[in-house]
């Protein structure tokens, strides 16, 4: 389908300066923030552009629907919704969500000018702390309306600065007493396709510009504390400290080497260190592990050997087991997408919580030539991030048509 980009430039320009730390080139777009505010700001007028339905939800997901969705669902034919999230991780990447919603909008304006008439609503998603970055449970806002996340437990987790998420949401306007699963909300979704920048090297190495994904590999976040005996930095002999600094350096390579064996990934992103002091031997570290891999028994087993040699026992924090998407839709995509590849990946998204909670979901992933996410160097060429558009384009009407 051929489309004019001005509208996604235009867009995509609006936002740039958001949330962006000129020092770092970074982006700090955290949820229930003042930078979180003025992009739901912005998504609320691109809707009104576009003569789209506002709809926030329990958990405040916002929801831009061409259409009666609630109609379609008393009919049996509910949307088709696309879109993906808009804040980040510290210092994270431009493309990261924001693509996907960016990407979903131009949609509505390409079928629009093409005069085309759905059969069934088209929902525009903007999912809410999708990256956990402030609260620390990445997808709160699918989580909660799925109630894969219980409202209780994610009203009382703080931020560094000790602020509870009930505090953030009722300070940026949002009803805290209604939080929790959003039965209606999810009804309404037939369909979920999510567009995003790829987080890897596969598109690269394949050379081409779109894929269609099949799984998320399962994944897990768990916390060891570590204890030591804190001391003088000066005075201390080294055979007589209890240093648990050495101990997490020791199980961190550790936890590399069986990831390698495994064919994992393992990362020590996060520690907390007590006293925190330059010139004192910790008295405990802890240190946070994210474990992903091609199945649950090899991500176990990675977390059973930071276990022995640290000799802690690893609490979890979350679990997310293998998510398949719909795949008879997945291959249909595919298809239509001249034999876009079929990827596996990494990382966690709305769509996969929506898989989980039963509903057909499927992903595109537009090629990032540096392969790196998370960080200011990951990119997308504007003429791939302009056939991501034309792909998703072309799924929607074949949706709705």
């Amino acid at each position: 389908m051929t489309i004019d980009m001005t509208a996604f430039d235009d867009m995509w320009s609006a936002i740039a300066p958001i949330g962006l730390d000129p020092g770092t080139g970074g982006y700090r777009r955290f949820a229930w923030t003042r930078e979180d505010a003025e992009l739901r700001e912005w998504f609320a007028g691109a809707a009104s552009a576009r003569g789209l339905d506002l709809v926030i939800d329990r958990a405040g997901n916002q929801w831009a629907w061409w259409g009666d969705p609630d109609a379609a669902v008393a009919a049996g034919r509910p949307g088709v919704v696309i879109g993906s999230h808009l804040d980040s991780v510290p210092d994270g990447g431009a493309f990261d969500g924001p693509l996907g919603v960016v990407s979903a909008l131009a949609v509505i304006d390409a079928l629009k000018a093409r005069g085309f008439e759905p059969t069934r609503p088209i929902g525009v998603a903007s999912f809410i702390d999708e990256e956990g970055a402030r609260f620390g449970i990445a997808c709160a806002g699918s989580r909660l309306i799925t109630g894969q996340l219980d409202a209780g437990t994610a009203k009382a987790l703080r931020d560094a600065d000790g602020v509870t998420m009930a505090e953030a949401m009722t300070a940026a306007g949002h009803a805290v007493e209604h939080v929790g699963p959003d039965a209606e909300t999810l009804s309404r979704i037939g369909t979920f396709v999510e567009l995003h920048v790829e987080q890897g090297r596969g598109l690269v190495d394949l050379g081409r510009p779109v894929a269609v994904a099949s799984v998320i590999r399962p994944h897990g976040r768990w916390h060891v504390d570590l204890d030591g005996e804190a001391n003088h930095a000066g005075t201390t002999r080294l055979e007589d400290r209890r240093d648990p600094m050495l101990n997490l350096a020791r199980t961190v390579l550790a936890a590399n080497a069986a990831a390698t064996e495994l064919g994992c990934v393992a990362t020590v992103g996060k520690i907390r260190v007590e006293p925190n002091g330059v010139n004192a031997i910790p008295s405990r570290v802890t240190a946070w592990l994210d474990a992903r891999g091609p199945g649950e028994a090899a991500v176990r087993a990675v977390v059973e050997v930071v276990a022995r040699q640290s000799g802690s026992v690893p609490v979890q924090e979350s679990w997310t087991p293998e998510t398949v998407f719909d795949e008879p839709l997945a291959q249909r995509l595919s298809a239509l997408l001249d034999d876009a590849p079929m990827l596996a990946t990494g990382a966690g998204h709305d769509a996969g919580v929506l898989a989980t909670a039963g509903l057909s979901t499927a992903m595109l992933f537009v090629r990032n030539p540096t392969g790196i996410s998370h960080s200011p160097a990951e990119f997308a060429e504007p003429d791939d991030c302009h056939r991501g558009v034309e792909a998703l384009a072309a799924v929607t009407e074949e949706l709705t048509r």
